[in-house]
C-alpha cells in the first residue's frame, strides 16, 4: 500500500497510508530504525455504541497536505456515524514531536460524546521483543519504551491541560492476542496499567459535541533517548500549547521550500504544485545525516523481507543535484560528506549503505566463474564525482570541496582509470542501475565518462596539471571505446549493454532499454547527435506504453511488477523517471520555445498520475494507474524538481525579452526585476 503522506524532520520520519493509518515511524534516523515495522497504528471513532476504525465502512477520505509545507490536511466523513474529522498532522521541524490536531464536527441533531482512539502497534528497535508500555499517573500519559527508545503519548482538549480519558496495555502477535485495538471496539478500554514483552497500547480522547459543534483537540508522541528526553518535550506541549507547534512547522516548511522566488512564469499551475511538493517530499527522505534514502515504504518488505531504506550512491548522487538546482546546499553537503566517508580504500562505492554509513544488504556476489568479482555498480561511483563537480561549479566553495578531493575524487578517479579493459578501454563489467545484470552498460559508461571529465576538471582547478592529462585521456579513451563497441550502425542506435567474452570481445544486448539516455545527459554526447536523435525515438517508439495511462517503460518486457504480456503495447509498467528522461531530452535539445511543449506534456503527465497528496511511486499500473512498488520514490521527486528546473534554465536562454535581450523566466531574470520591470510581465507563484 502506498504511503499517501509522509511527514518528517530529517531524524523522525512518519508515513500514512491511504487509510490514514501511521504506517512507518523512523528514528533516530530516516530509514533506520522503523518502530513499526509496517504494522498498522490505528485511528477510531466511537459514537452512541457505533464503532469505526478508519479502515471501516462509510469512510470517505480527502488526504493532502496545507498548500507549501508538510502539515498534513486530511478530511474525513463517516456517514454511518455523522461525524466529520479534519486532522492536521506535523512532526517538529526541530524537536522529535509527532503531533496531530483533530477538529471534530457532531452532524447529528442531537447532543453526543464522540470518543477517538489511537492504537500503536510498536515494534521498538524493529522487533516486539522486550518492549514494555505502562501509563504513568502524574503526567496522565502512557509510555512505550526498550534500552534508549522512549515515546510518550499524550492528548488534551483544546484550552485544556493533557490528559488521555482512556487507556489500556497488553499482549499481541502471542497466544492468540490480538491487542488492545480489540478492546476499543466496545468504547472502553480496560485499563491494564503495564503490559512487556511483545505489546501494543491503545489511548482514547473523549469530546462532548452538541448539534453541528465543531470542537479540537490534540494528540502527539513524544520521541527521545530516555524518560527524561520525552518528559521534557511533554511539558514544552503542555506549557506552550500544542497548536504553537503545529503553526511552527507551517511556517518554517513554508519559510523552507520558498527560499528562492523562482519565477515559474506561464508554467500550468499543477507543475509548479507538484515542483514544491516534490522537494517537501525529498526533504523528508533525507537523513540529517546525509544519507538520502530510496524510499521508506516498508510494505516492500512483505515481498523479499527487505526494504528499499538504504542510500544508493546513484539515487543520492541524482537527488544531491536536484537539491543543488534549488539551491538546497546544505543537504547536498551532507550528502557529499556521507559519501567521503564510506568510500572504500580501494576508490569504489559498494551496493548501498544503511543511513548510519555501515555496509547495507546485498545481492551482489563476490565470486562468479571461480574468481573473484567486484560487487559493485560503476555509475554510483562515476555520478558522485559528476554531481560533487555541478555543485562546485554552482556554488565555488572552495574550503568545502578542499576536504573531498583527495580521499573521494581523486581516489575515485584513479580506481575508474584503472577499472577498465586493457585493449578496448570501456570499463569493466558491472552491475547496472537496475542491479539486474552485469555487463557494460550504456548508463555506466556515460556515469564513468562524467566521473572522469569531472575528475579532471578538480585537478586542473587544483594546478594538478598531469592529473587532469591522465584523467581528460582516460574519459576520451572511453568515449572513443563507446563510438566503436556501443553505437550500432545496423540498428541504428546505441544498445543498452555489452556483454564481455574476452579482451575487447563483447556480445551485443539488443533490448531497448531508456537508461540509454545517459548517453547524453551526463554530457558525454551532444543531445542532437545524430546518433542520440535516432536512440531517443527509437526509445519513444518502443517503450511508450500504448495504454490509456501512457508513459514510459523502464525496457522491453520489464519483468519487475510486470502485470501485462502485451508486451507490444505495454513493454512494461510506467515509470516516473524513464518518462521525465525523455522530457528531459527534449529540453536539452530544443531550439526554440515551442520545441519544449513535448517536455511540457511530459511534466504534466507525471502531475496528473500522482497521488492526490503530490506523492509520486516508483511506477504505476498501465492498465490503472494504481502505484506500483514503493511510494513515495525519492528519485522519482528528483527527477520532476530536476526537469521542471531545467524547463525553466532553457526557456531562459531561448525566451528573450525582445526589448532589453534578458531573460524573462530564469533565476537570474529575479536579479533584473527592478531594473526592467517596465519590459517584463514577472507572473510568479508566491507562498
Amino acid at each position: 500500500m502506498p504511503r499517501d503522506l509522509p511527514i518528517g524532520n530529517g531524524s523522525l520520519l512518519i508515513n500514512f497510508d491511504a487509510s490514514y493509518q501511521l504506517r512507518d515511524f523512523y528514528y533516530p534516523r530516516v530509514g533506520k530504525e522503523n518502530h513499526s515495522l509496517g504494522h498498522p497504528f490505528r485511528f477510531g471513532v466511537w459514537v452512541e455504541d457505533q464503532f469505526r476504525w478508519t479502515t471501516g465502512e462509510g469512510w470517505q477520505f480527502q488526504l493532502d497536505y496545507a498548500e507549501d509545507t508538510l502539515v498534513t490536511r486530511v478530511e474525513l466523513e463517516n456517514t454511518d456515524l455523522q461525524v466529520g474529522l479534519l486532522c492536521q498532522d506535523a512532526v517538529d521541524f526541530h524537536e522529535n514531536i509527532y503531533l496531530r490536531r483533530i477538529d471534530a464536527t457532531n452532524h447529528a441533531g442531537h447532543t453526543r460524546q464522540v470518543r477517538l482512539f489511537f492504537n500503536h502497534d510498536f515494534h521498538i528497535s524493529e522487533n516486539e521483543v522486550g518492549d514494555t508500555a505502562y501509563y504513568e499517573p502524574q503526567r496522565k500519559a502512557l509510555f512505550h519504551y526498550k534500552g534508549k527508545r522512549w515515546f510518550l503519548i499524550n492528548g488534551c482538549r483544546a484550552g485544556e491541560s493533557p490528559q488521555i480519558d482512556q487507556w489500556a496495555t497488553g499482549l499481541k502477535e502471542i497466544d492468540g492476542h490480538q491487542g488492545t485495538w480489540a478492546d476499543a471496539e466496545d468504547g472502553q478500554l480496560g485499563g491494564n496499567p503495564i503490559a512487556q514483552g511483545s505489546v501494543d497500547s491503545t489511548i482514547g480522547l473523549h469530546i462532548d459535541l452538541g448539534p453541528g459543534e465543531t470542537r479540537t483537540l490534540y494528540y502527539w508522541i513524544c520521541v527521545g533517548e530516555d524518560f527524561q528526553a520525552v518528559t521534557l518535550l511533554n511539558r514544552m506541549l503542555r506549557e506552550r500549547g500544542p497548536q504553537i507547534f503545529l503553526d511552527r512547522a507551517a511556517a518554517y516548511w513554508r519559510l523552507w521550500v520558498n527560499k528562492d522566488a523562482f519565477n515559474f512564469g506561464s508554467l500550468p499551475k499543477e507543475i509548479v504544485s507538484e515542483f514544491k511538493r516534490s522537494l517537501l517530499i525529498l526533504r523528508t527522505q533525507i537523513d540529517n545525516g546525509g544519507g538520502i534514502v530510496a524510499a521508506n515504504d516498508s510494505d516492500i518488505a512483505s515481498l523479499v523481507r527487505d526494504t528499499y531504506s538504504y542510500i544508493w550512491q546513484r539515487d543520492g548522487a541524482l537527488v544531491a543535484h536536484a537539491l543543488d538546482l534549488a539551491d538546497q546546499v546544505n543537504l547536498s553537503r551532507r550528502f557529499f560528506e556521507f559519501c567521503n566517508s564510506v568510500i572504500t580504500a580501494e576508490g569504489y562505492f559498494l551496493h548501498k549503505y544503511n543511513p548510519d554509513g555501515s555496509l547495507a544488504s546485498s545481492w551482489h556476489p563476490w565470486f562468479s566463474n571461480n574468481e573473484k568479482e567486484l560487487p559493485v555498480q560503476e555509475d554510483e561511483t562515476g555520478l558522485v564525482l559528476w554531481s560533487l563537480w555541478e555543485h562546485f561549479a554552482k556554488f565555488r566553495d572552495v574550503e568545502e570541496v578542499k576536504q573531498f578531493y583527495r580521499p573521494l575524487i581523486i581516489r575515485a578517479a584513479d580506481w575508474m582509470c584503472d577499472y577498465r579493459d586493457s585493449v578496448s578501454k570501456l570499463p569493466l563489467p558491472s552491475y547496472d542501475l537496475w542491479e539486474e545484470r552485469r555487463g557494460v552498460h550504456a548508463f555506466s559508461i556515460a556515469a564513468v565518462w562524467a566521473g572522469l571529465i569531472a575528475a579532471a576538471n578538480f585537478a586542473e582547478a587544483f594546478g594538478e596539471n598531469a592529473n587532469a592529462q591522465k584523467y581528460r585521456s582516460a574519459a576520451a579513451e572511453v568515449k572513443a571505446a563507446c563510438d566503436r563497441y556501443l553505437w550500432q550502425p545496423q540498428a541504428n542506435r546505441f544498445v543498452r549493454r555489452l556483454i564481455q567474452t574476452g579482451p575487447a570481445q563483447y556480445e551485443v544486448d539488443w533490448v531497448i532499454d531508456s537508461a540509454a539516455y545517459a548517453l547524453f545527459q551526463f554530457g558525454m554526447y551532444a543531445p542532437d547527435d545524430p546518433r542520440i536523435l535516432a536512440t531517443m525515438q527509437n526509445m519513444h517508439d518502443r517503450l511508450w506504453i500504448k495504454s490509456s495511462v501512457g508513459g514510459m517503460a523502464r525496457y522491453e518486457n520489464d519483468y519487475y511488477h510486470q502485470v501485462s504480456q502485451d508486451i507490444e503495447n505495454v513493454p512494461g509498467n510506467p515509470w516516473f523517471i524513464c518518462t521525465l528522461w525523455m522530457a528531459a531530452w527534449h529540453i536539452a535539445k530544443a531550439k526554440n520555445p515551442g520545441d519544449l511543449q513535448p517536455a511540457l506534456e511530459l511534466m504534466q503527465w507525471v502531475a496528473g498520475h500522482a497521488l492526490a497528496s503530490g506523492v509520486l511511486a516508483e511506477q504505476v499500473h498501465p492498465y490503472t494507474d494504481a502505484p506500483l512498488s514503493v511510494s513515495p520514490l525519492t528519485w522519482s521527486h528528483a527527477a520532476f524538481a530536476t526537469t521542471v528546473l531545467e524547463y525553466l534554465d532553457k526557456l531562459s536562454e531561448l525566451d528573450l525579452c525582445p526589448t532589453c535581450g534578458n531573460p524573462k523566466y530564469a533565476r537570474e531574470a529575479d536579479k533584473l526585476r527592478d531594473e526592467h520591470t517596465h519590459h517584463h510581465n514577472f507572473q510568479e507563484v508566491t507562498p
